[in-house]
């Protein structure tokens, strides 16, 4: 897999302003990190808090189950099929993110069964960890029949 935006929007079904990745940084058949740089002119900071902008913390995680998705491995997948998340157990929002973070997202795959996959995730800025989560995805059929 290539490490661009062009690439990943080949492979993930989000478009902008839903893309939270803008980069692979490596990837291995059972880790992916990636980047999410939080730019100050994010739609939802508008709202969320005008006073005080933070990166709502959904979004953080949604970055971090479109990292599961690229490591799951959509681009071997048919149009047709897409991986929702199932469950989310054991997060943890540690500290925010601002308006000028870069998010370096690490997710590793810990159970991989053809249509079923088990993440756990963490999200850092400068390091310092920001979100941790566990998750699950399974691959459905998207045809509207």
């Amino acid at each position: 897999m290539k490490n661009n935006v062009s690439d990943i929007l080949k492979v993930l079904p989000h478009k902008y302003p839903f893309l939270m990745i803008d980069k692979v940084i490596s990837t291995t058949d059972t880790k992916i990190i990636t980047l999410k740089n939080v730019s100050h002119n994010e739609p939802y900071f508008s709202g969320h808090f005008p006073d005080f902008p933070i990166m709502p913390g959904v979004l953080i995680l949604e970055g971090m189950f479109q990292s599961g998705g690229l490591l799951f491995g959509f681009a071997n997948l048919v149009k047709e099929q897409l991986a929702y998340v199932t469950t989310i157990d054991k997060v943890k929002f540690i500290k925010p993110a601002l308006p000028g973070d870069q998010i370096k997202f690490e997710i590793n795959i810990t159970t991989n069964l053809s249509k079923y996959a088990r993440f756990s995730g963490k999200a850092y800025v400068d390091d310092v960890l920001i979100t941790q989560a566990t998750w699950t995805s399974v691959i459905i059929n998207n045809t509207k029949e």
